[in-house]
């Protein structure tokens, strides 16, 4: 039964995944374990400010070579991670801050080096100390049914802005359909167990669709 209700909260409701990179440093470190909840999107709406898994949208991540195991020790390995009982290490997800919703205009950078979204520029707390917003140009208009991420250390996060060939936002944003959820918490290790914020304040002036011109 237990192994049952695992797996009906794994599929609908909450699953664990393992961080592999340094790309949402310092908000996440390599090693830690993530809970995502599966309401979002969903029942619950996306919000700017979100850190949400997704699975790669096409290229994203290259030719990633997959964890092997064998015997039992890897069926055993397998059978709990399908059921939710470990974290999957994603060997195929990503995870990064959702900047732009569907409509948004986003643009690097103002005069201060800010992004701004809608014309509202952004004071961003959680970027890695050090980081700059972007060091890449770009002013794109996020397509409907998509979504513009960005990782939280910007140096070192392959996202929405390296893969957009067309450079407006049409090849780099995020279809919502592969959004697996939106990263809640952090489980472990236990010494960094916490919630994790969208940052309310950050997106609070943002209009919800760009002035009129």
């Amino acid at each position: 039964m237990a192994m049952v209700l695992s797996f009906v909260v794994k599929t609908w409701l909450l699953q664990a995944f393992f961080i592999p990179s340094g790309s949402m440093e310092d908000t996440l470190l390599v090693g830690d374990r993530v809970v995502v909840s599966k309401l979002t999107p969903g029942p619950f709406d996306l919000a700017r400010g979100d850190v949400v898994v997704f699975e790669d949208p096409g290229g994203w991540l290259g030719d990633v070579a997959p964890v092997e195991r064998s015997g039992v020790s890897g069926a055993i390995h397998d059978g709990l991670v399908f059921v939710g009982l470990l974290p999957s290490e994603s060997e195929d997800h990503l995870i990064k801050r959702v900047i732009g919703l569907p409509g948004d205009h986003v643009v690097c950078c103002d005069a201060q080096r800010r992004l701004t979204v809608n014309g509202a520029p952004l004071e961003e707390p959680y970027l890695k100390p050090g980081d700059q917003p972007s060091s890449i140009n770009f002013d794109i208009k996020v397509p409907a049914g998509h979504v513009w991420v960005m990782g939280d250390h910007r140096s070192d996060s392959e996202d929405s802005r390296f893969h957009d060939d067309a450079d407006d936002g049409s090849d780099g944003s995020v279809p919502i359909s592969r959004i697996t959820g939106r990263a809640v918490a952090v489980v472990w290790p236990f010494s960094r167990f916490g919630w994790l914020s969208d940052h309310p304040d950050t997106f609070s002036g943002v209009p919800a669709r760009p002035p009129a011109k």
